[in-house]
């Protein structure tokens, strides 16, 4: 069975930086764009980072542009994201997703179907 699996969530304070892992099951998740989502209690889920099946594109809601950076690594199976002086608004549960579509060509931000878990991080003020 596919697992997306997130760890490195927790809590920190404003200005503090959290890096996020999310592994992959199966080696051929490197073959899939992947994304990092985030949803906070009574608010919508909303993307947060993707990154292209080869890393060549990536693309970062405006609220974490130059804060936030996301990565892949192949050998590892494993997408990051580090996040870096960190706000409270950023508290959410964040979640990890693959897109379904063998080595799409353009980033698709709507396109992701395989979930994780989540974990949550907590920003202190």
């Amino acid at each position: 069975q596919v697992q997306l699996v997130e760890s490195g969530g927790g809590l920190v304070q404003a200005g503090g930086s959290l890096r996020l892992s999310c592994a992959a099951s199966l080696r051929t998740f490197n073959n899939y764009a992947m994304a990092w989502f985030r949803q906070s209690p009574g608010k919508e889920r909303e993307l947060v980072a993707a990154i292209s099946w080869n890393g060549g594109s990536t693309t970062y809601a405006d609220s974490v542009k130059g804060r936030f950076t996301i990565s892949r690594d192949s050998a590892k199976i494993t997408v990051y994201l580090q996040m870096n002086n960190l706000k409270p608004e950023d508290t959410a549960g964040y979640y990890c997703a693959a897109d379904a579509t063998f080595q799409r060509e353009v980033l698709c931000t709507r396109c992701f179907e395989v979930w994780g878990q989540g974990t949550l991080v907590t920003v202190s003020s």
